[in-house]
């Protein structure tokens, strides 16, 4: 969970920086910054799609991925939860902490970073992706809390428990894994964090929730053909 601790460590501290920010911070600065960060985000997703041993049960797992995710509608479901979650919460009140809470909560959770690092320093103790998420959480924290208030710092308590329930589930299975599952596994993730990086940078909007299937479609592929017996 060390990538998690840092993540909500970055997000408690920006915001609290955000808070003594009390005119905000310029749209073409935060536009730049995140910019520079969405490019960051496709190089680390490059690297850890490069780790691949099978780009053909790869490709085959996302196809499968994407259909079930649109079918599904994983993204649209995630999007109406958020909608659902926010409407509850904030009630007739429009408070300012509430809205705060939930609008970071939701960034910052509903996310394939957010699965994807907690399931990488889960699995192999890798937090790279964690990090760079923390950078990321810590800039809209910082912006969040400038406008919004105290309520985005106590979004840190649901990042706790969200990222951190699936690294130590992530660790329990950790047996069954070998290292050519966790490498198509690595790889997946990297393809998903790569294009999560084209949307930071506005290139193009595309639905990563609906290509999140492939990232457990990978290891029953792979523990199926291990079964019968047929190389990976």
């Amino acid at each position: 969970m060390t990538g998690t601790l840092i993540n909500a460590g970055a997000i408690v501290i920006a915001g609290i920086i955000g808070l003594f920010l009390k005119k905000g911070i310029p749209d073409n600065i935060s536009r730049t910054i995140q910019d520079g960060l969405g490019v960051l985000v496709i190089i680390i997703g490059i690297q850890c799609a490069l780790q691949g041993e099978n780009y053909a049960l790869i490709g085959v797992s996302l196809a499968l991925g994407a259909v079930i995710g649109e079918w599904r509608r994983w993204d649209e479901r995630l999007n109406e939860l958020g909608r659902k979650f926010e409407k509850r919460l904030m009630g007739e009140s429009e408070s300012q902490f509430v809205k705060g809470f939930v609008s970071a909560t939701l960034l910052f959770c509903i996310g394939a970073m957010a699965i994807i690092g907690a399931l990488e320093d889960g699995l192999n103790g890798n937090y790279q992706i964690l990090l760079v998420k923390s950078m990321l959480d810590g800039i809209f924290s910082l912006i969040f809390a400038a406008s919004m208030g105290l309520g985005v710092i106590f979004s840190a308590i649901p990042v706790l428990i969200y990222q951190g329930g699936i690294s130590l589930a992530a660790g329990l299975i950790k047996p069954l894994l070998n290292d050519a599952i966790l490498n198509n596994i690595t790889a997946v993730g990297g393809v998903l964090i790569a294009v999560l990086g084209i949307n930071l940078t506005g290139l193009k909007e595309i639905k990563v929730a609906n290509l999140l299937p492939a990232v457990f479609l990978v290891p029953i592929f792979m523990l199926i053909l291990g079964w019968v017996g047929m190389r990976i």
